[in-house]
């Protein structure tokens, strides 16, 4: 069963019950508040006739008091307590043959005798005897039944009425709800046939739950494409970069095939080429899986770390590796939470790359900025041109075409700083000058820990 369907039928069976309910219910409060009008009425002359009885004497013909308060269609009956009948008196023909079965504990009774619903109740009084009866007033219900069937009749008529407008409603609702779901399957279908990303047009002002899924479908389809983009262009990137090394790699194996081994040097120059190629290559692979793991967003590990002695010891490993001059500027402890390895990682991305870039010395300072703590990475190499810095942490971007090719980077370690620095709460800054330097700034988000 189509959605559609389900809405039209269930919307309009929920609505035809309660409509059905609703009419019932009017019926039955209309039937209870004749009948309690009637017997109010029975209630008060039955009162009056049991005060005259009781001052009738014995001489009087108890009858006669009996139809001064005969109420019209009905009879009043005299029982004793054995069930003896001792005076009837009727304003309609065959209503005395009816005995009614009064229940004590109710105010009054509705029986049918002869298809009319009669109304019974019965009131103990004395009799001019002096002995206790109990004096049946009875009252045919004639007129009532009739204005009920009216009623019933009436209710039916409106309900059927109902029943139209309740049928269409609930088709028009059904369209409404389904018709951005018919909208959202069709695009879809043609977005699987066209394999494009097609997007649905919405009304901007629409402010229901189906404007919201179908503006909320568009920026999904954005994203999609967004990401196919990115995803054509990273393995275009990645195919690119990683043949180029393999070409390499199999030139000069060819050469050592051909005349490696006569040629001492040839062999050297080939070997040394395969190597610095291999190499170069393994770690591009390794920092495609880095960037794959960090989208997979692996827990951190959060704890109170001393930010001055993780730049001091990555400092002292960088001077240890490479003998270039690395100085600290600042005053330690600093103290900030935040994931140890990663942090330490961070900056030896940002510290790698200066190196590559620069002859010189290379600055990092640290501080506290008002709420923030500020790191600041400093080399005075060429610098970076202000229209590429917008794209320095693009995968495989260069700044030029041989920059990467002559440093051996592979332009996957700033995209990985990127990502590490997104999930450690750091925004980076760059600051460069062409000829003079660049600078890298972090700042710390989440620093709540200042110096110690």
């Amino acid at each position: 069963m189509k959605l559609k369907t389900k809405i039209h039928v269930f919307s309009s069976l929920v609505m035809l019950i309660i409509l059905v309910l609703t009419m019932v219910g009017i019926y039955f409060l209309y039937e209870k508040m004749a009948y309690d009008t009637e017997y109010n009425q029975l209630l008060s002359e039955s009162t009056e006739l049991v005060t005259s009885i009781s001052q009738t004497s014995k001489v009087n013909d108890p009858a006669t008091i009996l139809r001064a308060y005969i109420p019209p269609r009905g009879a009043i009956r005299a029982v004793d307590n054995n069930g003896k009948s001792l005076v009837t008196v009727q304003s309609t023909e065959g209503i005395e043959d009816y005995h009614p079965n009064i229940d004590g504990h109710k105010r009054y009774s509705v029986e049918k005798y002869e298809g009319i619903p009669v109304l019974s109740m019965s009131m103990p009084a004395i009799w001019v005897d002096g002995s206790v009866v109990h004096i049946q007033m009875l009252q045919s219900m004639k007129d009532v039944s009739r204005n009920l069937e009216l009623l019933r009749l009436v209710l039916l008529g409106v309900t059927i009425i109902a029943t139209i407008p309740i049928v269409l409603s609930s088709m028009t609702l059904g369209r409404i709800v389904t018709k951005p779901i018919h909208r959202l399957i069709a695009t879809m279908q043609e977005s699987q046939k066209s394999g494009t990303f097609e997007k649905i047009n919405v009304e901007n002002e629409g402010r229901d739950e189906m404007a919201e899924m179908s503006r909320t479908f568009n920026e999904m389809m954005c994203q999609l494409e967004q990401n196919f983009r990115k995803q054509e262009h990273f393995v275009s990137n990645a195919s690119h970069e990683l043949k180029t090394p393999l070409t390499v790699v199999e030139s000069y194996a060819r050469l050592l095939k051909r005349r490696g081994f006569d040629n001492k040097e040839v062999a050297n120059e080939a070997v040394q080429a395969i190597l610095s190629e291999s190499i170069r290559m393994n770690e591009m692979i390794q920092q495609m899986l880095e960037l794959a793991k960090n989208k997979e967003q692996s827990p951190l590990s959060i704890e109170s770390v001393d930010i001055y002695k993780v730049l001091e010891d990555t400092l002292h490993q960088m001077h240890q590796a490479y003998g270039r001059e690395f100085n600290l500027l600042g005053k330690g402890p600093v103290i900030s939470k935040t994931d140890e390895q990663k942090i330490k990682q961070l900056f030896f991305i940002f510290l790698e790359n200066a190196r590559h870039y620069s002859e010189r010395e290379i600055n990092v300072s640290i501080a506290k900025e008002g709420s923030q703590l500020v790191v600041r990475i400093q080399d005075f190499g060429q610098g970076i041109a202000q229209e590429n810095i917008p794209h320095l942490f693009d995968r495989f971007y260069r700044v030029s075409e041989d920059r990467n090719r002559k440093t051996g980077g592979t332009g996957l370690g700033l995209a990985i700083a990127h990502e590490l620095a997104e999930r450690l709460a750091i925004n980076i800054t760059v600051l460069s000058t062409l000829g003079e330097g660049t600078t890298i700034v972090l700042r710390f988000e989440n620093s709540n820990e200042g110096e110690r």
